[in-house]
């Protein structure tokens, strides 16, 4: 399983069972995604901790109704499959609820600022 795959099993299952806060080993690549969830709302915050052995330490949002801010976490592209759009192809899934998080030349971003900077990239996940 990649680590990106793991980190999102372990964000659902910590939304399954309504866990506040969550630790897993520190990347990159996973805390450039964590940030991009962070700002746009389906996350509280994402921070890092220790200087050898990094971690990130990550606070699930709720709302008011006690319900997550995450409903759905869909991985699309795959270490065995992996699937590019070009700037004319990006979309925004669920009727625009949810975002689209792409790797493209200019780093970790969703696919409207994607569309904004007319780009496209690999598609790493669909959240909403």
């Amino acid at each position: 399983m990649s680590p990106i795959t793991d980190m999102f099993a372990q964000i659902s299952n910590a939304v399954a069972v309504n866990k506040k806060t969550l630790s897993l080993p520190f990347s990159k690549m996973k805390y450039n995604i964590l940030k991009v969830m962070e700002k746009e709302g389906f996350i509280e915050k994402v921070i890092t901790r220790g200087s050898k052995k990094k971690k990130l330490v990550i606070k699930l949002r709720y709302v008011d109704s006690g319900s997550s801010a995450l409903h759905e976490i869909k991985l699309l592209s795959k270490p065995s499959r992996h699937i590019y759009l070009n700037k004319g192809e990006l979309y925004f899934p669920k009727g625009g609820r949810g975002i689209l998080i792409l790797s493209t030349s200019r780093g970790i971003m969703t696919s409207k600022e994607a569309k904004k900077e007319k780009i496209g990239g690999e598609v790493i996940c669909e959240i909403c």
